[in-house]
């Protein structure tokens, strides 16, 4: 899987997901301040999943219809500590058990919510 880490996503969980190897281009890093559509249709042209504690992105696909990325977690809580998001990611990716591409998931401590993303 490949991932598109949104500006608000923590440096250090950035950091760690990529210390274990996963793939994650980071828009502050590669375009810094750059509007949701634009983001939205690098991960699509990529084929990435966008990580994000913006909950714009569900309106931008369910009622802008923008391009569809690979899939989405919306993260949903603020984070305790700067990994905290990291390491709730890598549980989801290393269960195996939550399918991630095609949906839109809202992530929070105590539960998960998936929806199927529009075709």
């Amino acid at each position: 899987m490949k991932f598109l880490a949104n500006e608000n996503v923590p440096v250090a969980s950035v950091a760690l997901l990529r210390r274990r190897g996963m793939d994650v281009t980071y828009v502050a890093e590669d375009f810094p301040s750059e509007a949701d559509t634009t983001i939205m249709q690098t991960a699509h042209e990529q084929g990435r999943i966008i990580i994000t504690f913006d909950r714009d992105y569900g309106e931008l696909i369910f009622k802008r219809l923008q391009p569809v990325p690979a899939g989405i977690l919306f993260l949903r809580f603020d984070p305790a500590y700067p990994t905290e998001p990291g390491e709730i990611i890598i549980s989801l990716v290393e269960s195996g058990n939550i399918p991630l591409p095609g949906r839109f998931t809202v992530v929070e401590r105590d539960r998960l919510r998936q929806r199927l993303l529009p075709a």
